[in-house]
Parts: structure tokens; sequence; C-alpha cells
């Protein structure tokens, strides 16, 4: 039988990265937290948390603390029906996959749709984002993926579009015989990291050919927007993010009828489904609010 007050210091500890933290958030001295922690791995035969700065958790203790997040929002939703039931020390936390872009354009509104809920997002690609949920280390996920994952519900969002953006004196300097195979070799491109595919999957859908530009790599939504008026080089911005930009002139499509559209979904476990109904509402609407609707056959590569 698991001992809940060792899971909370666990819990506690990889939450806030440190025994002394963990310490004041469950107004205990770091020696408790300390002897729990070791108490429960000695009982369990495995280490739970590495030490250092800040203290993380081993697989077998981030899966121990996903329990007690879920038992807390079991918890949670039984005050609903069980008035009495006294309500914890601190809201519940939830873990959920979502892809830089979408945060930087929607989620945030998602968040503040909801109540009663603390979040802890993991930054990752939306192609890539379902993997978290297929190891079971979220609850949810915003992913490019359109078939659910084993275990969960799927809701389409809508599809992000992406224009391909730069600043006027990059155009001139860069393309100023228009947008052809060998201006593109050659002019800087804006790419997120080793997993961002949109400028490559843009340059072949608007010229036909693979092509390997000069990168800048910036992981950042704004940095792209900042590094794009910079003139530093061009990608592929967020049309939520770069409206204004492109209303006023600071940035220029390179191909205004050529955009990219990536659809995207919304997966959840369903063992927590009826638990997140306000979080699953609360995506939507703020989805939608943002989001285009998906054109027939756009598969998820946004062709």
């Amino acid at each position: 039988m698991l001992d809940y007050a060792l899971l909370s210091a666990l819990a506690a500890v990889v939450r806030t990265g440190s025994f002394e933290r963990a310490a004041k958030q469950l107004h205990v001295t770091p020696s408790a937290i300390s002897q729990r922690v070791k108490l429960l791995e000695e009982r369990l035969g495995v280490v739970l948390v590495v030490r250092g700065q800040p203290c993380t958790a081993t697989a077998a203790g981030e899966r121990l603390c996903q329990h007690v997040e879920q038992v807390a929002l079991l918890e949670n939703s039984l005050r609903s029906s069980l008035p009495g039931l006294q309500p914890g020390t601190r809201p519940v936390t939830l873990r959920i996959a979502v892809n830089a872009d979408s945060l930087a354009t929607w989620f945030v509104a998602a968040m503040a749709g909801t109540e009663g809920y603390l979040f802890d997002l993991v930054l990752d690609d939306q192609d890539y984002s379902a993997e978290w949920l297929r190891r079971g280390d979220v609850l949810a996920a915003v992913t490019s993926h359109g078939m659910p994952v084993q275990g969960c519900n799927c809701h389409p969002l809508g599809a992000l579009r992406y224009a391909a953006t730069a600043s006027p004196a990059f155009i001139e300097h860069w393309f100023a015989g228009g947008l052809d195979e060998a201006a593109a070799a050659r002019a800087p491109c804006l790419t997120f990291n080793q997993k961002d595919r949109l400028q490559s999957l843009w340059l072949r859908q608007a010229l036909g050919v693979e092509m390997n530009p000069p990168l800048h790599w910036l992981p950042s939504s704004q940095a792209f927007v900042d590094a794009a008026l910079a003139g530093l080089g061009w990608g592929m911005n967020p049309e939520p993010l770069v409206a204004e930009h492109l209303r006023t002139g600071r940035l220029v499509a390179l191909m205004p009828d050529q955009l990219l559209e990536v659809p995207l979904f919304w997966q959840q476990s369903r063992i927590v489904r009826p638990l997140l109904s306000d979080v699953t509402r609360s995506v939507l609407e703020a989805a939608r609010a943002v989001l285009s609707p998906v054109r027939p056959g756009l598969d998820p590569a946004g062709r």
C-alpha cells in the first residue's frame, strides 16, 4: 500500500527542484522531507530522485509523481458530490504537451479559461507531442496526429496557418529577382530546432523541390518574429503572430497565396476524460477562436 505522505514529499521535491523548497511548501523541515523520500526509496527498492541542482525524478520517480497528480485530480472531482471533503493544500497540477506556436498564439487563453488547476507544460513539436501521451508522461497533448493514441480521446481543433515571411529589406536583398530555386538556396532561413520541418515543407510546396538553405537556429516563437523583423532571415510564422506586421508592411509574405496549414488535435487520456471536461471545453473554445477550419483532405503535414 502506498504511503501518500511519502509520495507527497517526493512530488514536492520534483515539483520544486529541491528538498528545501519542498519542505517550505509542506511546512516541515528539509530533514523530514529527506527522510520521507529515503524511506519511500527503501520500501520500493529503487532510486526515485537524482539529487542535484535542481533535483530531478528518475523514470520510476516520475511515474509516481504522475500517480500523485492523478489521485489529486480524482479527489478534486469528488468535491462537487461530497461537499464535506476538505480541499487539498494546493491546486491540482496538469501536465500537458503543447507545441511552442500554439502556446504563443492561443493556448494561454485556454489555460486562463479554467479554474482550480496549475499547469506543467511540456514543449515539443506538434509532430512529436503525441509520444508524451504514448509513454504516459502527460495527461493530454496538442498534436498534429488525428488518429487517437491508444487509450485516448481525440478532438479536432482546427488548422494553424503559417506564412513565409521576411522584412522588406531582406526580400529586396535576397529575392530582388523573385523567389526561385537559386535564390532560396542562398537566402538565410530560420528554423526552430531539428524537428522543425515547416520551412522545408513550404519550399517543396512553393517550388516543388527539396532544398537545404543556410539556417539560423532559433528555438522561440517570438524570436522567429523578431529575427524576421530584423532582416536576419525568412521563416514560417503563425499568421496570428504576424498579422499586424503584415498589415503594416513591417513583414512581407514571400508568396502570399502559398500558406501552410497544420491541423491540430487535442488528445487526452480516457482515464481522466470526465475530470478534464472543463479543460477540454476551454481548449476547444480557445483554439476555434484563433485556428482556421481544416480544409477537407489536408493531411497532418499541412499539404
